[in-house]
């Protein structure tokens, strides 16, 4: 079926049920960014494959809402699916509600699914409807539109060791609990994926490229629950449970459970699915509040960061191993964007404890490089040659930690505008990478610093500097971020974000630099408590893209300190002519 088929079918299911409006958002019952394929509904329904965005269909209108990272890339994948793009952020582009309630007729009928469904969301959607005398309802419809839908992986449920992950299950839900009691919370529901991971110390591979697997918990002052498949959980997976008091049972009863409650106070996270809400909210009071392990999980403890310096230089020798070999042999042998990928997966293979990728690798050349999160497809996808420049954005997962590194250089020959413009980004990177920041900063305080070269040029990027990482975890991670938008979340020691200011145009290249960096406390003045930035990633950067006029001399002392760092960490398990190319390469600018 072609997208258009499947709206039609979609419209058909919603014709039957006087459903004026379907929205399809990009989530699966844990919220996830990244989800399991039986839940990619949004995907499956529009062919737009980013990871962020939501679909509207009415009887005879559909329209797409993403971000800025995704506007090139779904412009060209919603191409003949009667989808129209809207471009979240841009003057002009209307609230998806209020569109909808313009699109509608009187006292119109809306429907989602609501276990893909934020509570937020349903909330919001609830207040504006009905101030329009319009209806929001809970009908899953695409269950009747998709009928190939896949079903739940039996990948087996593994634990992450003390030694890893620093602190013992035990320890952590004690101090979920403490959270709990000092908001008075009887109940707490966490649905999360990564939070469910992290505070059990346990991994999966339910979602493509995130260790995690689907599951829930419920703490109550006495007891703790996992709801998941049990068949998948191994042995020491078991006994971990066991050892900590934790309850395992079946996925499903997980609904079944929170309808026992009555005259609870729970506490749950407003992102929470809204079938959570509707199963407790007859007989229960609600706390609606971030999830407390989101946060205890953002603030690596030392053995985490540990595992993050092992990581960062089993990934680096991967990386300058790679580089060289596509460096060397681009327009000598025939390779493509998507070959490219797969061969930096294989050199990173080679690197003790690899568990897989940490994402899709973004393998971006000449003006493919300019589409923010590319995907290249096995077929179709561009042929590589020693021309112009490409775009590199990957990492990996490893058993002690993440990894997410880009890098932009050139295969051939540039202009002279291209390296303007790369030693802009690159000195953003810097200087938020030199930065000092008192106690209670916002990352949406810090962004201009990576922006302000390019803003001093008229030039900017759509996206944020900053994500937060995972302890061999999502890739992607909050609380905490570092961008344009308000985020209340200070940046606090221990949180890993990365660092990847950026530069496109379009129909040309695009750049983007990016290491993972970790806040860390630097001194105590009379003004207060100062944090800076450790940086993790140990990779070079090409000088021969580099205009040095552009770069102060302390931007120039950082690097060539951060190549010799490079040095130190890498140059040892490298050999023979790689090693004579990585020496050049980190020399001093």
């Amino acid at each position: 079926m072609t997208s258009k088929e499947k709206i039609a079918a979609l419209r058909e299911e919603m014709q039957k049920n006087n459903v004026d409006a379907f929205i399809v958002y990009s989530a699966d019952p844990h919220m996830s960014e990244y989800l399991p394929e039986e839940w990619q509904e949004r995907a499956w329904l529009s062919g737009f494959l980013g990871s962020a965005g939501f679909v509207v269909v009415t009887k005879d209108k559909a329209g797409l809402w993403t971000d800025g990272r995704y506007f090139t890339q779904a412009a060209i994948e919603l191409e003949g699916s009667g989808i129209d793009l809207f471009k979240e952020g841009m003057e002009g582009t209307p609230n998806y509600i209020d569109w909808i309630i313009s699109e509608i007729p009187a006292e119109g009928r809306v429907a989602v699914n609501a276990l893909a469904t934020s509570h937020a969301n349903w909330e919001l959607l609830t207040e504006k409807l009905n101030a329009k005398n319009k209806t929001l309802v809970d009908l899953p419809l695409l269950d009747n539109v998709w009928t190939d839908r896949g079903v739940p992986s039996k990948n087996p449920i593994f634990i992450q060791p003390i030694e890893r992950s620093g602190k013992s299950v035990a320890e952590k839900i004690a101090a979920i609990r403490q959270k709990m009691e000092s908001l008075e919370a009887t109940v707490h529901v966490i649905s999360s994926l990564d939070d469910v991971a992290w505070t059990l110390n346990l991994r999966g591979s339910d979602v493509q490229s995130n260790p995690v697997f689907l599951g829930y918990i419920v703490i109550t002052k006495n007891d703790a629950k996992l709801f998941t498949d049990l068949e998948k959980l191994e042995v020491d997976a078991r006994k971990q449970m066991d050892d900590a008091w934790v309850k395992m049972m079946p996925y499903e009863e997980f609904y079944n459970c929170l309808k026992e409650f009555k005259d609870e106070k729970v506490l749950v996270s407003p992102n929470s699915n809204q079938s959570v809400f509707e199963a407790l909210k007859s007989e229960n009071q609600f706390i609606k509040a971030p999830v407390p392990g989101n946060l205890m999980k953002a603030q690596k403890n030392e053995t985490e960061l540990e595992g993050f310096r092992k990581v960062m230089v089993r990934d680096g020798v991967a990386m300058v191993k790679f580089l060289y070999w596509l460096t060397h042999n681009a327009g000598k042998e025939p390779m493509t964007e998507y070959s490219i990928g797969e061969t930096l997966r294989g050199f990173r293979a080679e690197g003790e404890n690899f568990v897989g990728e940490s994402f899709g690798s973004i393998v971006g050349y000449k003006d493919n490089g300019a589409i923010m999160h590319y995907s290249a497809k096995k077929e179709g996808s561009k042929e590589v040659t020693n021309e112009a420049s490409i775009l590199v954005d990957s990492g990996g997962q490893y058993l002690e930690g993440t990894t997410d590194i880009t890098r932009t250089f050139a295969l051939g020959t540039v202009s002279d505008e291209f390296k303007r413009n790369s030693t802009l980004v690159l000195q953003g990177m810097i200087r938020l990478s030199m930065v000092k920041f008192p106690k209670g900063t916002r990352g949406v305080q810090l962004d201009a610093i990576a922006r302000l070269p390019l803003w001093m040029d008229g030039k900017d990027f759509n996206h944020g500097t900053g994500h937060g990482v995972g302890s061999f975890m999502n890739v992607h991670e909050g609380p905490q971020n570092i961008r344009k938008d308000m985020n209340p979340q200070e940046l606090l020691p221990g949180m890993v974000c990365s660092n990847e200011p950026g530069y496109y145009v379009e129909g040309h290249y695009g750049i983007r630099h990016e290491n993972l960096i970790a806040v860390k406390e630097s001194e105590t003045t009379d003004s207060g408590t100062f944090y800076e930035f450790e940086t993790l990633t140990f990779c070079p950067f090409f000088k021969d893209t580099i205009v040095k006029e552009i770069l102060s001399e302390e931007e120039i002392a950082w690097l060539n300190r951060y190549h010799q760092i490079c040095e130190e960490k890498i140059g040892p398990h490298l050999e023979g002519n790689v090693k004579e190319w990585f020496t050049q390469l980190v020399s001093p600018l």
